[in-house]
């Protein structure tokens, strides 16, 4: 409770803030530290501080005097504005004009300074300046500087430069530096034409030069090192401003310039930019500083410059604390916190003064930024700064401090209260001082303990505030009382007191006895505790107190006693408390009082030095014993002879003696007297005087005017003598004194002299020194002052004219002492008359003033400088400056021209020097060539600021003459240089004729026009702009413009990609050379219809019946119908359950609603809605879904009824045909013949149920059984009756029915047999082939259940077919068929072009096999050539057209389609390309480059390109001079005409040319070459000639022998190499066929049983040699032995490389000219037949196909074994040496089935045929037809597989399948695939495998084996052949009995006899499982030999070649652990 309590206290108390001083001071601008002003203007300068309430501001120098006024020089206004005024040069003084100042500002705060501020005058002085020439190399860049007097560089600064008398702004070429130059980048032959200026201005006066004009020389560029023009010096500049370092470097070739900081590269950052003109930094940081380098190099070597450069902070200081108050005797800390440099000095100031160390004050830190005050005393209050400088720079900051009487006061305090025991309370006092005090607790005087009782606590706030609280959590009664706190600190103490009273018996404390003080007040306490009592009294001497007005008693039971009284007030006094009514207690206690010492006054007298002096102290009254002692300024006084004090001292009284008084007795005595009771003192002054006299005497003495002057007076004496000047005007004897008036300028100094700041003339005379204090008589002493006056100018003229030729007078007068002698001055050279004739100087005297005259004769231009006239005497010089400008009429301006133009031509002038006087206008002059300037043209008053003019409504093609004159005040202007110039040809003036529009398509409008009236063309007509807008409603109106070359008088044009029928406005215009003529009126037409591109808006649909719908809908948008709407369609089929569609229907209607009848009943149904024109139908609307409502279904399809004992049935059923809603229920029905019952009965069977088991019925009786299905409509048609009758031996029955099951493929498929009979029957499976029907065994994909169902997992199109269920037992058997149906994908589409346009590509296309579902749609997929970014577009699948639209002009696109159905998207088609019409710009050849050249311009002409049907987008260009290196870019539009400017004169260019559209590129060049300045062409660029005729025609003769023999070794060299790249090819192929034929010898993991399923192939494979290698030695065949075996490490690690299956897509030119017909073996799948493809479509980018894989095979005829041989292979052509061959081999071929996942898979090729015998064959014409050189072979997928690893058997769809696809490699050549070895265990599957083997009459010759067959077995004899190449085994095929349905071919093919048909089929053992696929798998069956064992075969190491084999190999990989394991292989 106490803790809640003292929360609430602290919420509710009060917080006093208060400042530190009621007063401010401030700065109104602190940063203020210099002023440089002009000594013509003077400067007015406000005080930078100021305080509230108003401050007084004075003025000081920075040496602390105080500032004075000085007449017409400076004055201090009363608000502290501090004002110099101007003065003349001879009225300069540097202690007014240069020196520091500060300004103070002073109120009741305290007193601040202001930092030092640099005041200084600048005279108004001549200079000039000027440019220098410069030269530079054409390219380089130019540097002019303008060179300034060092005497005014620092107040003169350039603001801008001039180019022939036209400001330069900034930007193109030219450059402005920030320190004044003017850079010129790119220098060019014409910047050598002008001359170059620069302005200044005068920072303080505003005075302005302009530099004289400086030519550039400009260079043919010559090879040289760099040099440097302007570079840059280190510094120090201040964070956060910006610095230019400037590097300009010459040279040719130009230099290339690399910064460096600290000898690196800088580093990125956006504040520092590299500009022509160096580096700029733009707000500076601290970690900017550094060495900067800057290096400049080209190929001639290299040069740097570098600078230091060292960032500063700004200074910024902090003192803390600010605004203090505190209480005398505090100790004080002040902390100067500053940031920026580290490099400062910190001095501190106390009210302006400096502050010194003393016994208070300390200053401790590193750089002095600590002050300690210790024992501050009042006077240390007031303001203090912290000045912190730096090299001129100075801030700070300040405090103020107030000190006062810091006695405690409670500020808070608790009130009087009564508690009960054990409440607890809590006390809080707060309390107030300086310092803060410190509270004590007492209760009933005894001080407050801390322990468990009483908790105490005390803690002082920032603001001073002490907090003290005590807190009593469990008071009893003796807790009760008087409650005190006191509060003392160093000033003081104050205290509090209320009573707490705590409830239970009263009852009073012991009281101690206390001491009063007489004289003061004292409290006493009647210490009672318990409550309630009723009253308190006290008595004494048995008198009820209070008894007079001294004493008062308060209602807590405390008596005051007030000036206490020792008689009247000691005694005892009884406390009496009243706690019953007749009950007191009492308690006494006894007060003694002391009586305090009192002092009688007493005075002491002044005395003079030598006297005698007794001073008595005498205490009158006071209790004893009283001690007294005596203090001399606050000392003790010792007595003795040191000090000549004696004192005398008694009980009550003390006397102090001097008996001879001298200067040191002065001072403060003080008497102090002390008892028990206090100490009391009385304190006066004892002063000694002395009468004043001199130390130093007034003197006469003399003063210069202007300058400070002294007169020394200096006195002394006791009290300080006062000393007063007096002055009195004159000369002669003084007539009356007057006190001299003190001002700022004049001033008494400490010891007595006058000083005069500033002597005047008015300050000649006497002057008298009077001192006085009061001690005898005063004295003085008089002095003469006379003052000097140096030599001035009084007047002069600061300007003054003249005019050229006259005579010219300057006069200039002086004053001062005399004798003044005058000095004249031209510039800086002193004039002589004597020896200059032009110049003559008298001189004049009127009174005290000489006037000098300077007489020049006559003015000339070279006199237009600065005179000065310089007055001298003894005391001084002064100086007066004239500027004299003579004036004349201008000189002619510079005339060119600029621009010329049809009718018009801009003029450009350049007036050279204007005479000093300001033009006022120009005149133009100009007239036919032919005329005389009798009839000349004028053009006058052409305003002085322009420097340039248009002469208009001139006539094309005429030839003008031009001149021009300008004026100022004075005249005329001799005429300027006379050009000549011709005008340009004129845009036509008039329209084209007989504009026609005829509509051709929707999108397609030709114009015809005749050209325009010949008369106006005003030229050859170049071409027309055809502009062309739509008019309807909705469109901008702004015309769209094509341009096409002009062809004769009469011009035809098709507008193209046009709105669908839409009108628009059609305007032609002609163009020549000069530009486009008027338009022609616009002619409207509209476009043809077109098909509606939006369907109906807002298609519903609307169920009303089970048989019929409504439908609804909006018209789409008018813009969209594109032609007058006809009507509209809807098209709508039926959705099956299992996902089949309906036939699609449609009806047409001109209303927006149709009503569909006779639909089927509760079937959902796919609605779209379209709109129609005359030009076809329109867009269809979304699908809209919409279901029919339910009606009475069907019968059952079927009904089976079973006896099942001797008295049940069991009755089966199948669905109704059309159940016409949602089946409920089902009702059976059983009847008896004969039995009498009229109803049959009735039986319910759930929906899911199809069976249902009858009982309780009759043995030996027949019943009739029917069934009728249930919906929501009620009960349908029943089924038929079928008759049963119970028995109890039951022959074996089905219940399930057949039929037909249909389902997408990759699905589990259960076929129901269950079957009732006693005994119980027995279900088999059988499926049906073309003439038999094979068991269906369980194995992982087909399972029996043991009710009979088979179940199918991931059915594919191989599972489709009729299977058969038999259900036997003893009494019979029953069966039933089910045919299933496995739909898969679509085929892909057969996809062509029908047409194409501009912007357009219109498809065609045939649908393949739907795959048994009705197809959905269409994704077609489109792109441009060269990138792989595909755009899908979504067709409908009644489309068999497609049109893209929007599509660029002259592009190759690369199409694709696929179909989808509801399993799938099908295969996607054979990529196809289409190329847009349209081509490249070409420039036409009888169209010129160029329009025209001039010395700087050349214009091109865009008009000569032709568009080739595609708008030209962009221009580009690039020329250089010739024999350059860089090359100038420009971009520009396709507008008629190009101008290329600021060219150099006199140069030959090289020019390139390039126009680019959506088509491509056109090129075209040129050279051409300006003229010169003057508009004379220049010479063709010669070669040099040779000197010697000799060495020409040796050069001559030689030249073909050497040529020829250059010829024959290129020859060799070049079939060198052509040799060694076909070698090359030929190693990479053979290496290729290596891995590629490694794919037949793959082991095989189950036999194959049955026939084959699907179709078997003829492939013609042309000739193929073969290069034999066996380990002992090499048999060639062929002439070739290129042939080397491929080692390859990468498969030495238990890697078999034949055992590889790879998938290969290529593209080759050769294989599209030399291969004969192909079999796309791609487009093999389930029911179709294969396509024989005629060629294969070229292209250079992946197309999206499904890969096949096709395997090789035939049947061994041996089981021998064959020997270990090592095998390569390459292609050979027929050689010499050849083995002759048949023409072709064939094989045949069976199609493995394995195609769904492949299909799936969307594996990605290249083209539709990735067999091994195109690859072969591809190889082998290219060589044939010596292409292999050539060839660029592109592999872009590669597929490396092993037929063992587990993926391959288990059936899984994991995509990290053993068959691997990788993406298309980035580059032709390259094949990259992953290689996985097989398990070890699966080596021994190698046996029995049938291998390919050629149809050849002669069985010997293999020297045309095809690639795949390049096996050991194959170059043995039949009967060696024991190791036969183990094939790939195909995936999920069911290959049975090839040898049963053997394929008869044509010509030698041989046919399998039944003998061999074992082989076979032990061949293929491992085929009959259920595993996955990636990829889909071919198999191509071989007749021919059977198959051996393979363990003998010897595996390829790392130096074997691929086709090696070994039975260590083997015996090492059977070692290895089952997991599967890859490499990766690049092939190139």
């Amino acid at each position: 409770m106490w803790l809640v309590t003292l929360l609430l206290l602290y919420s509710l108390q009060e917080v006093h803030s208060e400042d530190a001083a009621s007063t401010r001071l401030y700065f109104a601008n602190a940063s203020l530290q210099r002023v440089t002003y002009s000594s013509s203007v003077g400067v007015s300068l406000p005080c930078p501080a100021g305080g509230t309430p108003s401050a007084v501001l004075r003025w000081y120098l920075a040496t602390g005097d105080d500032i004075y006024d000085v007449p017409h020089i400076r004055h201090v206004y009363a608000n502290g504005t501090l004002q110099l005024y101007p003065f003349s040069p001879s009225a300069y003084n540097s202690y007014i004009h240069d020196n520091d100042y500060f300004c103070t500002a002073e109120n009741q705060a305290g007193k601040i300074r202001s930092p030092n501020i640099r005041i200084k005058a600048v005279f108004r002085e001549p200079y000039t300046v000027r440019v220098a020439d410069q030269r530079s190399m054409r390219g380089n860049v130019a540097v002019f500087k303008c060179l300034i007097p060092t005497a005014v560089q620092e107040y003169v600064s350039v603001v801008s430069w001039e180019r022939d008398t036209v400001s330069i702004v900034p930007g193109n070429r030219f450059s402005l530096t920030s320190f004044g130059a003017l850079y010129i980048s790119d220098v060019q032959k014409e910047d050598a034409l002008s001359t170059y200026r620069c302005i200044t201005r005068h920072k303080y006066s505003g005075e302005t030069r302009q530099s004289n004009g400086a030519r550039l020389s400009v260079m043919d560029p010559n090879e040289s090192s760099p040099s440097i023009l302007d570079s840059f010096q280190g510094g120090e500049v201040y964070a956060g401003q910006s610095i230019e370092l400037p590097c300009i470097a010459g040279g040719y070739p130009v230099p290339t310039v690399r910064w460096l900081k600290d000898g690196r590269p800088l580093p990125s950052d956006a504040r520092w930019t590299r500009r022509l003109t160096g580096l700029t930094i733009s707000d500076l940081r601290q970690e900017d500083s550094g060495n900067y380098a800057c290096e400049v190099t080209n190929s001639f070597g290299s040069k740097d410059v570098s600078g230091q450069l060292h960032i500063i902070d700004p200074l910024r200081v902090t003192l803390s604390p600010k605004n203090l108050k505190t209480g005398i005797s505090s100790t004080l800390f002040f902390t100067c916190t500053v940031e920026g440099s580290p490099e400062y000095s910190i001095n501190w100031y106390r009210n302006a003064e400096a502050i010194l160390p003393d016994q208070h004050i300390s200053i401790q830190g590193q750089h002095n930024d600590t002050l300690q005050i210790t024992a501050a005393q009042k006077f240390h209050s007031g303001a203090y700064q912290c000045f912190a400088s730096r090299k001129g720079h100075t801030s700070q900051d300040f405090s103020i401090i107030l000190l006062e009487d810091g006695t405690p006061r409670i500020v808070t305090s608790f009130s009087e209260r009564v508690v009960n025991p054990g409440e607890p309370f809590s006390l809080v006092c707060e309390a107030k001082g300086a310092p803060p005090p410190s509270i004590t607790w007492t209760l009933d005087d005894e001080p407050v303990v801390r322990d468990s009782t009483y908790k105490t606590g005390q803690y002082t706030q920032s603001d001073g505030l002490t907090v003290s609280h005590v807190n009593v959590s469990s008071p009893l009664i003796r807790d009760g009382g008087v409650y005190r706190c006191v509060a003392r600190n160093s000033a003081g103490s104050a205290e509090y007191q209320a009573r707490i009273n705590v409830r239970g018996p009263p009852r009073i404390r012991p009281m101690r006895d206390m001491t009063a003080v007489a004289g003061r007040n004292t409290y006493i306490t009647c210490r009672v505790i318990g409550y309630p009592y009723y009253s308190i009294k006290w008595l004494k001497d048995g008198m009820q107190l209070p008894d007079n007005h001294r004493q008062v008693l308060f209602d807590n039971g405390t008596l005051r006693l007030t000036d206490v009284q020792k008689g009247a007030d000691e005694g005892t006094y009884l406390c009496s408390v009243l706690i019953q009514p007749q009950v007191s207690i009492n308690q006494t206690v006894h007060v003694a009082v002391k009586v305090p010492p009192l002092i009688q006054p007493f005075d002491i007298p002044s005395t003079s030095v030598g006297k005698l002096i007794y001073i008595a102290c005498v205490v009158s009254s006071g209790d004893m014993p009283i001690r007294i002692t005596w203090h001399k300024d606050g000392q003790l006084i010792v007595p003795g002879p040191t000090s000549g004090v004696a004192i005398e001292t008694k009980d009550f009284m003390s006397s102090l003696q001097i008996s001879k008084v001298t200067l040191k007795h002065n001072g403060n005595y003080t008497c102090i007297a002390s008892n028990a009771a206090a100490t009391v003192s009385w304190e006066r002054q004892l002063i000694v005087t002395v009468p004043p006299g001199f130390v130093v005497q007034p003197n006469n003495q003399d003063c210069i005017y202007g300058k400070a002057g002294v007169l020394n007076c200096s006195v002394e004496g006791y009290p300080p003598p006062k000393v007063m000047w007096k002055h009195a005007k004159g000369v002669g004897n003084p007539q009356q004194y007057h006190p001299v008036p003190l001002t700022g300028r004049i001033q008494i100094m400490s010891n007595g002299s006058l000083l005069i700041r500033h002597v005047l003339e008015d300050d000649r005379g006497y002057y008298l020194c009077q001192a006085s204090n009061g001690v005898g008589s005063d004295i003085s002493k008089s002095m003469i002052l006379t003052v000097k006056i140096p030599a001035m100018i009084t007047s002069h003229p600061n300007t003054t004219m003249a005019r050229k030729g006259q005579t010219k007078e300057l006069n200039c007068t002086a004053r001062g002492e005399q004798p003044i002698i005058i000095r004249w001055e031209r510039g800086d050279t002193v004039i002589d008359a004597e020896r200059n004739p032009r110049y003559s100087i008298g001189i004049n005297k009127k009174g005290d003033e000489v006037i000098s005259t300077l007489k020049l004769k006559p003015a000339d231009r070279g006199d237009s400088v600065f005179f000065s006239c310089h007055a001298i005497n003894s005391y001084g010089e002064g100086r007066g400056l004239i500027q004299l400008t003579v004036q004349e009429p201008p000189d002619p301006p510079e005339l060119e021209v600029r621009e010329v133009k049809d009718r018009s031509m801009n003029l450009r002038w350049i007036q050279r020097f204007d005479g000093n006087s300001i033009i006022t206008s120009y005149d133009i002059e100009y007239k036919n060539k032919s005329d005389s300037w009798d009839h000349m043209y004028t053009t006058r008053n052409i305003s002085p600021t322009n420097n340039q003019a248009n002469i208009v409504e001139l006539h094309p093609a005429c030839v003008y003459s031009i001149r021009m004159y300008s004026y100022n005040k004075i005249g005329r202007s001799l005429p300027s240089k006379e050009l000549t110039i011709s005008t340009e040809e004129a845009p036509p003036d008039g329209p084209p004729m007989d504009v026609i529009l005829q509509p051709m398509t929707s999108q397609s409008i030709r114009v015809t026009w005749r050209a325009p009236k010949k008369e106006l063309q005003n030229g050859v007509i170049r071409g027309y702009q055809i502009g062309y807008r739509e008019n309807g409603p909705g469109s901008n109106g702004q015309y769209s413009i094509v341009e096409m070359k002009a062809t004769g008088d009469s011009e035809v044009y098709t507008l193209d990609n046009l709105k669908k029928f839409a009108q628009y406005g059609v305007v032609v215009q002609a163009f020549n050379r000069a530009g486009t003529g008027p338009s022609s009126t616009e002619i409207n037409a509209t476009t043809l219809e077109d098909v509606p591109s939006r369907p109906p808006q807002n298609v519903r649909a609307i169920s009303v019946t089970s048989d019929q719908a409504v439908i609804t809908w909006a018209e789409p948008p008018r813009l969209t119908l594109h032609g007058v709407l006809k009507g509209y369609r809807v098209v709508f089929w039926s959705l099956f359950p299992d996902g089949e569609w309906g036939e699609m229907q449609n009806i047409t209607s001109t209303r927006e609603q149709v009503e569909l009848r006779g639909l089927d009943k509760f079937t959902n149904y796919s609605v779209q809605v379209l709109a129609y024109t005359q030009a076809g139908d329109g867009v269809r609307s979304d699908v809209l879904y919409i279901q029919t409502r339910e009606d009475l279904p069907g019968p059952p399809a079927g009904i089976k009824a079973v006896p099942s004992s001797l008295s049940s049935v069991v009755v089966s059923w199948l669905p109704p045909h059309k159940p016409n809603g949602v089946i409920r229920k089902y009702t059976i029905y059983c009847s008896s013949p004969g039995s009498g019952q009229p109803a049959p009965s009735e039986y319910e069977a759930n929906p899911e149920t199809l069976f249902y088991h009858i009982t309780h019925l009759s043995r030996g009786k027949q019943y009739h059984i029917w069934a009728a299905a249930v919906t929501t409509a009620g009960r349908g048609n029943v089924s038929s009756k079928v008759t049963v009758e119970p028995a109890g031996k039951v022959p074996a029955k089905i219940l399930s029915f057949g039929g037909t099951v249909t389902t997408p493929w990759m699905k589990e498929v259960r076929l129901p047999c269950k079957s009732v009979g006693e005994p119980a029957p027995s279900a088999k499976w059988t499926k049906d082939s073309e003439d038999s029907a094979a068991p269906v065994t369980a194995d992982g994909q087909r399972q029996i259940l043991p009710n009979g169902t088979l179940a199918l997992r991931s059915v594919k199109a191989e599972d489709s077919g009729y299977y058969t269920c038999t259900a036997t037992n003893t009494l019979g058997f029953d069966t039933i068929v089910v045919n299933l149906v496995v739909q898969v994908p679509p085929d892909q589409p057969r996809l062509t072009v029908s047409t194409t346009s501009t912007s357009s590509i219109t498809l065609a296309w045939i649908p393949g096999d739907n795959g048994g579902s009705s197809i959905r749609g269409f994704v077609l997929q489109y792109s441009v050539d060269n990138t792989e970014e595909w755009r899908d577009v979504f067709i409908s699948s009644s489309e068999r057209s497609f049109r893209l639209d929007n599509l660029r002009c002259g592009t190759w696109y690369k199409v694709k389609l696929a179909a989808k159905n509801s399993v799938g998207s099908g295969r996607i088609s054979e990529i196809i390309e289409a190329k847009t019409h349209g081509r490249e710009p070409v420039f036409s050849k009888d169209q010129p480059l160029l329009t025209h050249i001039n010395s700087t311009h050349a214009g091109l002409n865009l008009q000569g390109w032709t568009s080739g049907g595609c708008p030209i987008t962009d221009v580009m260009l690039d020329f250089r001079p010739k024999g350059t290196w860089a090359w100038q870019s420009l971009k520009a539009n396709s507008s008629a005409q190009l101008f290329l400017g600021e060219l150099q004169e006199a140069t030959w260019y090289e020019l390139k040319m390039k126009a680019c559209n959506s088509a491509g590129c056109g090129n075209q060049s040129s050279q051409f070459a300006t003229t010169d300045y003057d508009g004379s062409t220049i010479p063709p660029i010669k070669s040099a000639r040779g000197q010697r005729d000799d060495v020409k025609k040796l050069f001559s003769i030689g030249s073909p022998v050497i040529l020829l023999t250059i010829g024959v070794a290129l020859l060799f060299v070049v079939r060198k190499k052509r040799k060694e790249k076909r070698l090359k090819r030929l190693r990479d192929a053979k290496s290729l066929a290596e891995m590629l034929i490694s794919k037949n010898n793959r082991s095989i993991d189950t036999p194959v049983k049955g026939p084959p399923q699907g179709p078997r192939l003829h492939i013609d494979i042309p000739r193929v040699q073969l290069l034999i290698e066996d380990k002992e030695g090499i048999k060639q065949i062929g002439e070739d032995k290129a042939a080397v075996p491929v080692t390859d490490t990468e498969f030495s690690q238990s890697v078999n490389p034949q055992n590889f299956c790879t998938g290969v897509s290529l593209h080759h030119q050769a294989l599209i000219q030399n291969s004969g017909p192909l079999i796309d073996m791609s487009d093999i799948r389930p029911g179709t037949n294969p396509v024989s493809r005629k060629s294969i479509k070229s292209a250079h980018s992946s197309r999206n196909r499904y890969s096949s894989q096709w395997t090789l095979s035939r049947p061994s005829q041996s089981q021998s074994t064959a020997s270990a041989r090592t095998l390569t292979s390459d292609w050979r052509t027929m050689g010499s040496h050849a083995v002759a061959a048949a023409e072709s081999d064939s094989y045949s071929a069976s199609l493995s089935q394995d195609t769904d996942k492949g299909r799936n898979s969307m594996v990605s090729t290249e083209s539709a045929s990735s067999t091994y015998e195109e690859l072969a064959r591809a190889y082998e014409h290219a060589k044939l037809e010596e292409h292999l050189q050539h060839a660029k072979f592109t592999i872009t997928e590669c597929f490396i597989s092993d037929s063992s690893s587990d993926q391959m058997t288990t059936g899984t769809n994991d995509p990290a399948d053993s068959m691997t696809s990788l993406s298309t490699p980035s580059e032709p050549g390259i094949c990259r695939f992953t290689a996985s070895p097989p398990k070890p265990q699966d080596y021994d599957r190698g046996k029995n495998v049938a291998v390919p083997i050629p149809h050849r009459a002669n069985k010997s010759e293999f020297c045309n084996l095809p690639l795949y067959m390049k096996t050991d077995p194959f170059l043995r004899k039949q009967g060696e052949l024991h190791d036969p190449c183990p094939a790939v085994p195909p995936r999920e095929a069911s290959v049975r009995g090839l040898t049963q349905r053997a394929y008869h071919t044509q010509g030698r093919h041989k046919t399998l006899d039944s003998g061999k048909q074992q082989a076979l089929t032990l061949g293929h053992s491992g085929l009959g499982g259920s595993g996955t696929a990636t990829l889909p798998q071919r198999t191509l069956a071989v007749p021919g030999s059977g198959s051996g064992s393979a363990i003998g075969g010897k595996m390829g190491g790392s130096r074997d070649s691929l086709l090696e084999g070994s039975s260590s190999a083997l015996g090492r990989l059977q070692k290895q652990s089952a997991g599967a394991y890859s490499k990766s292989y690049t092939l190139v």
